[in-house]
């Protein structure tokens, strides 16, 4: 960082080493209240809430700190978590399905990401950059186990997904929404490409597991997960992200 101290990020509570990174504010106060005991407030600032308690798997300190929308509000949030001693640290997200055999509510754990967005390319990332691999493999075998345990017919996946810029994509045959030109890609999503690429230069590990929210028919018609169940899938997801860092 070339600053001192944080900008965007003022803390009101500890900092956990680990991190979970939801994008969405709303679900970091969901995930807070469903994974830890006595939440204490860490961030309000520029509305990116943030909570650090004890996670209730474990009674050991955890960080759930929302990112905000895309590569460059992702970026600010974990380059700030870093320099205030975050050391582990994973996404906590939602994803578009590209595989036609995902699910709405299917895990995806990300193995690497397609740098289909501007943020990791303007961090030096190439055309794919990785997860960490023990974190990753952490989270791949939690990921399945509750799947493998669960009555919600959920199922698990790792692999590649592929980060983009744009949500709302201007052509409507499907294009950088969908993942275009990303043969290989299980999913498409906003933040993951970008949060490895810092995780990387800072030597911090990072990985990534989302929830299936979307899933788009051979025409590109879009269907979308309702929100009890987008709920349900945010809380379990947190659940495995608290397992793969509690090993």
């Amino acid at each position: 960082m070339a600053h001192a101290e944080p900008i965007h990020l003022h803390p009101t509570a500890t900092l956990a080493e680990r991190v979970l990174l939801p994008g969405d504010p709303g679900r970091a106060l969901a995930l807070a209240q469903s994974l830890l005991s006595e939440p204490l407030m860490f961030n309000h600032h520029r509305g990116l809430w943030g909570y650090t308690g004890q996670a209730v798997a474990d009674g050991e300190l955890l960080t759930i700190q929302s990112t905000g929308m895309g590569g460059p509000s992702a970026a600010i949030v974990l380059t700030e978590l870093i320099a205030l001693g975050a050391r582990r640290a994973i996404r906590v997200g939602t994803c578009g399905a590209l595989a036609r055999d995902l699910a709405l509510g299917d895990f995806v754990v990300a193995r690497e990401s397609i740098c289909a967005d501007g943020a990791s390319r303007a961090l030096c990332a190439e055309a794919r950059i990785a997860a960490d691999g023990p974190l990753t493999e952490a989270l791949s075998a939690a990921a399945v186990s509750a799947a493998e345990s669960g009555a919600s017919g959920r199922r698990a996946h790792t692999g590649t997904v592929v980060s983009v810029d744009l949500f709302y994509d201007p052509d409507p045959a499907g294009g950088a929404s969908r993942g275009q030109g990303a043969e290989g890609a299980l999913a498409v999503e906003m933040e993951a490409a970008t949060l490895f690429a810092v995780g990387a230069r800072a030597e911090i590990p990072v990985a990534c597991v989302l929830t299936v929210s979307d899933t788009f028919s051979a025409e590109g018609a879009r269907q979308r997960i309702d929100d009890p169940a987008l709920l349900d899938g945010a809380e379990a997801m947190g659940a495995v992200a608290v397992a793969a860092l509690s090993g």
